[in-house]
């Protein structure tokens, strides 16, 4: 008789968690911007409606502050640093603008330059988001199955060998092993699946997928923090926190020529002073020139765009660790695949049986099932697997014993079968089969060859749709660089359409062909997935790892993770980075564009200061915006 439960906890939740997105307004950037906006806009209402002057100032005050606090401090807090930040130049431009009673344009200038500081924040929030999605996946509580019973505890307590229960319609509350129980379940949160798994014991389940018709018995594998979903969420995180190879150099030159910049406003303040001009005017034309000669478009050209890049991607489960990889990936001008696992399932499946006298396929097949089921080698699972699909009733095996390297054999309804490895064998079928790339096997059965079956790597479905868009986006087609045998290697490289094949590689030989083509000038993308792969991932200008059944060496080796079952999403998210770079391109000569024709403008001519405020703070809109779209579904394709 079962023990009495107890509840400690209330039941766990089972609802999917909805797809939470960012509000603008939630963001503090975004609010002070817009208390900043409201604040403008409400004191140029009563300025044009001749209202006290006391009233129009204290909301231009209010605008000041609201949307001037924030960058002012930052700036601050960087001259304590002994660096010059554009945010004070803004803010001592503005300052400086109300001074000789231009409050309007201060306060204008304020306003834009708080909403460009508020786009910028918005992207990263994006970027956040994809991870905190990926996070609330799995449930706050599991019910553990203890010497006192069932208890419900928050899914943090949940350590390695625990058991938990889920029952039907249930999150899984971490990552395991199914102990008992058969059910089907909904992991396309996790693998892109779709269509729900089939599960029963010995099967890998993972935190935050949902629990089909039955109820299952998980043996905890991995503490919450150590679970697939965790595990790659951590990896993304690292993103908002970097700066891309663009956006370092911008920043080292940032400090230069803002020093140079402010030298030039004191020279144009003070060479016109002593040429006899009037302190307004020679005071406007010196803030102007700072306004318009800030490089706040130039700094804000490439981040936006990768950002928004790296938010788009993690929506499509490829998480990029950082800006410096999205800006990476699309100076690629070769793609390199491993075999196993990467463009095959890496699980073997029955090719053929080929039988020998009188006996009859699905009777070899049922027999050899029932001697296999004593094995965890993968042939024998996938003999097994091959008779569950069938629905065989397999009878029970007698005497089995187990030959590292040979085989296996047993007894089953009265015959002695041997299933066997070829070796010394010279058959022309076997010699016919291994040329075609598939692991080959022997049944005997009562002394004599029964049947000679082949088992092969399923190709995975989209793999030649993949190569083929790695071919047309790269300089060079891509290669397969594999640890198996030739004839497997080439097998599949005639079902993907590649011609470039290094097979038989060691780890340290992959490398060492990475390392070659590097050398020769190639920027090359890895993708692999095994735990032979690291040194390879780590070597590549860019290392992509499959994260559905990648090794935690893998993943934690890799630049990216593609987190679904999908291989197309390695071309697609190549594509994607070269729209970035496109896009930052692009910025960078709007910005610099808006800043000569300004800067000329106000030396050679009469600029004035709203309209350079407008013009150089709207270059910063702009590029803002531009890089944003980058967000917009349409952009994630080949």
């Amino acid at each position: 008789m079962p023990p009495t439960a107890v509840a400690e906890h209330p039941a766990p939740s089972t609802p999917a968690p909805g797809a939470r997105s960012t509000r603008w307004l939630a963001l503090p950037e975004m609010r002070w911007a817009a208390a900043s906006l409201g604040l403008f806009l409400l004191g140029l209402l009563t300025q044009v409606a001749a209202t006290p002057p006391a009233l129009t100032e204290t909301l231009y005050l209010g605008c000041y502050a609201a949307g001037g606090w924030e960058p002012a401090l930052a700036g601050l807090r960087a001259l304590r640093e002994k660096t010059l930040d554009v945010d004070l130049l803004m803010v001592v431009a503005a300052i400086g603008a109300a001074a000789i009673g231009q409050v309007l344009d201060g306060a204008l200038l304020i306003v834009i330059f708080a909403t460009s500081g508020a786009l910028e924040a918005f992207a990263t929030a994006r970027t956040e988001d994809s991870v905190r999605g990926l996070l609330e996946l799995a449930p706050e509580t599991a019910v553990r199955v203890t010497a006192r019973g069932e208890q419900t505890v928050p899914t943090t307590d949940l350590a390695v060998d625990d058991e938990v229960i889920v029952r039907p319609g249930e999150r899984i509350g971490a990552d395991g092993q199914v102990v008992s129980g058969v059910s089907d379940v909904d992991q396309a949160t996790i693998t892109g699946e779709p269509l729900p798994a089939g599960k029963q014991p010995g099967d890998e389940v993972f935190a935050g997928t949902l629990n089909g018709t039955g109820m299952l018995r998980v043996r905890v594998t991995r503490p919450a923090q150590d679970s697939v979903v965790a595990r790659i969420a951590g990896l993304v995180r690292e993103a908002a926190n970097t700066r891309a190879t663009t956006q370092l150099f911008v920043e080292k030159v940032e400090q230069r020529y803002s020093i140079g910049m402010v030298a030039a406003t004191v020279l144009l303040l003070t060479v016109p002073l002593i040429l006899g001009e009037a302190p307004k005017d020679a005071l406007l034309r010196a803030m102007t020139f700072m306004i318009v000669a800030s490089p706040c478009a130039i700094v804000l050209s490439s981040m936006p765009p990768l950002l928004a890049a790296i938010a788009n991607a993690g929506r499509h489960g490829v998480l990029i660790k950082s800006a410096v990889v999205m800006e990476r990936l699309a100076t690629t001008t070769q793609v390199a695949f491993d075999k196993t696992g990467t463009l095959t399932h890496g699980a073997p499946v029955i090719a053929g049986v080929h039988p020998f006298g009188t006996w009859s396929t699905s009777e070899i097949l049922r027999l050899a099932a029932a001697v296999e089921h004593g094995s965890e080698h993968p042939i024998a699972r996938a003999v097994g697997r091959e008779a569950r699909e069938q629905m065989m009733d397999v009878p029970p095996a007698q005497d089995f014993s187990a030959h590292p390297g040979v085989g296996v054999e047993g007894t089953v309804e009265g015959h002695h079968l041997v299933i066997s490895s070829p070796r010394g064998q010279h058959l022309p079928l076997v010699t016919e089969l291994q040329n075609r790339g598939e692991t080959v096997v022997l049944v005997h059965i009562d002394g004599d060859l029964a049947a000679v079956a082949g088992f092969t790597d399923r190709l995975r479905p989209d793999a030649p749709r993949t190569i083929a868009a790695a071919t047309t986006l790269t300089s060079r087609p891509p290669l397969l660089l594999t640890g198996d045998n030739p004839a497997a290697a080439a097998h599949v490289a005639r079902q993907t359409g590649l011609r470039d094949v290094r097979a038989g590689l060691l780890p340290h030989q992959k490398l060492d062909t990475i390392r070659q083509l590097q050398a020769e000038g190639e920027h090359l993308t890895f993708v692999g997935d095994g735990i032979n792969d690291a040194p390879a991932l780590a070597a590549a200008h860019v290392g992509i790892a499959l994260g559905t059944a990648g090794a935690d060496l893998t993943l934690d080796t890799a630049d990216a993770v593609v987190v679904r079952d999908d291989l197309t999403a390695v071309p697609a998210v190549i594509a994607l980075s070269r729209k970035a770079r496109r896009v930052m391109i692009a910025n960078l000569t709007i910005a610099a564009t808006f800043i000569t024709a300004l800067v000329l403008w106000d030396l050679l001519g009469d600029l004035p200061l709203p309209l350079g405020v407008a013009g150089h703070e709207g270059s910063t809109v702009i590029v803002g915006l531009n890089g944003l779209r980058l967000l917009r579904e349409k952009h994630w394709r080949v």
